[in-house]
């Protein structure tokens, strides 16, 4: 009998792989630009609209999930994401692409990730804190290595626009399964850390209203802004610059898979570090090893060092959300 803490998690876990749709968007970017009948550089457009869409949605549930539990969230994020897709495979032009990608299906992820890393966590000790984090954070990363292939297959059979109805359709299925998302019951205690890793550093517990009233919450805002840019430029973009220095589509579609391994697995290990040696040392490896990458990334003409840059940026990028969000948790209450 799977117990419930660890049944939390593989539902978490299996809602992320469900809904990390963004990370394909380079397998995506190339066919739409083609029906839409609109130039490469300027189809993006719908991925930027979804990642802000994301970033300001995942505020929005963060206060939202905390009145009315993580299920109800969660369950109409997946619906946005499904409907969303669904209504994508009808547009006909960018603007309404903006709407029903960028808006619908920003929107949805960033409801219903924003219910899965805290609601999984709170059933957990502290020591395990991040390695939950890093799993949950790794299975919205993962979804693309499902996802690129599945994608390029759907796209060669039935075109770009019955890809997304197709991918809509079947993550609608998974609503009832977020039905089963719970925060444990207030008089819930997990068992006691057993090491002392978690005291490299203090926490501080206050509420979320007096949190956004410290400079330290900006602080972490702007660091996450800043450091997070590399990661999404690395997503939007990695299907162009594979374009433009001659891969084909199932290479490009390699390249997407490598980006999800990787972020995957960064969002892993970055969680694991910080557990082991803290936030501060954490942050600073990260932040050392994307500026390293950004300036190998100038150098790039052929497709191997393209790999590498690519494994590199994603690795780093994880591990911001195997870290950030362990952060906000620990000075909130």
């Amino acid at each position: 009998m799977i117990n419930k803490p660890l049944k939390i998690l593989l539902i978490g876990l299996l809602i992320n792989l469900s809904i990390g749709i963004l990370y394909v968007w380079g397998v995506f970017s190339e066919p739409l630009a083609e029906v839409l009948n609109v130039a490469p550089e300027n189809i993006d457009g719908p991925y930027q609209t979804s990642v802000f869409t994301f970033a300001v949605c995942l505020l929005v549930a963060g206060v939202w999930q905390d009145k009315v539990g993580p299920k109800k969230v969660t369950m109409l994020g997946i619906s946005l994401v499904g409907l969303g897709l669904i209504a994508s495979g009808y547009a006909t032009t960018l603007a309404e692409l903006q709407f029903t990608f960028g808006c619908m299906v920003g929107a949805g992820m960033g409801f219903a990730y924003a219910c899965i890393g805290p609601s999984t966590m709170k059933w957990w000790p502290k020591n395990k804190k991040g390695l939950v984090s890093g799993l949950t954070a790794g299975g919205f990363a993962m979804a693309a290595v499902y996802l690129a292939p599945l994608s390029t297959s759907l796209i060669e059979h039935y075109g770009i626009l019955d890809t997304f109805k197709i991918l809509g359709v079947g993550l609608l299925f998974m609503v009832p399964i977020a039905s089963m998302l719970v925060d444990p019951p207030i008089d819930y205690v997990t068992d006691e850390p057993e090491d002392n890793a978690l005291k490299l550093g203090s926490d501080i517990n206050i509420s979320w209203h007096k949190m956004l009233k410290t400079p330290q919450f900006y602080q972490l805002w702007l660091m996450f802004m800043v450091s997070s840019s590399a990661g999404i430029m690395l997503i939007g973009s990695v299907g162009r610059i594979s374009k433009s220095i001659g891969l084909t589509s199932e290479q490009i579609a390699f390249g997407i898979i490598l980006l999800a391994i990787f972020n995957t697995s960064g969002r892993v290990i970055g969680g694991l570090i910080f557990d082991r040696i803290g936030r501060v040392h954490t942050l600073a490896l990260i932040f050392m090893l994307q500026a390293a990458n950004m300036v190998f990334f100038t150098t790039i003409t052929t497709p191997i060092p393209l790999m590498v840059g690519i494994s590199i940026g994603a690795m780093s990028y994880g591990a911001l959300f195997g870290v950030f969000p362990q952060l906000l948790l620990m000075i909130t209450v």
